[in-house]
């Protein structure tokens, strides 16, 4: 049985066998994100799913949607529950915006 051996930043060996690799999906993301904003993928990025998954985070593109400030559809069905169990009507604009909605929720459960 072959383990992954590195050095560690100390110069130390370091066992990196609780690194899980990236995923295919994950590295196909990444790709893209890569090839529209012109950066390249970290060499240690493409070996570890974590480190992989803070650089996709770090440079996805933002949400551009009309609908990605619009609350979760789990967090209406929470809010329905409490409106119904407390007989309290949730404002209109709460479904408009999901702080408002989280708010709202916070305020009343």
């Amino acid at each position: 049985m072959a383990q992954n051996i590195r050095k560690s930043a100390y110069g130390d060996p370091s066992n990196d066998y609780h690194l899980l690799p990236v995923t295919d999906r994950q590295m196909r993301y990444a790709r893209a994100i890569a090839q529209q904003t012109a950066l390249e993928i970290p060499v240690e990025a493409r070996h570890d799913r974590k480190s992989l998954s803070d650089w996709i985070s770090a440079h996805k593109p933002q949400d551009p949607s009309p609908f990605a400030n619009y609350p979760t559809g789990k967090q209406v069905a929470f809010a329905e529950r409490i409106s119904r169990s407390k007989r309290r009507p949730i404002p209109s604009e709460c479904f408009r915006d999901k702080q408002m909605m989280s708010r709202w929720i916070d305020q009343n459960k």
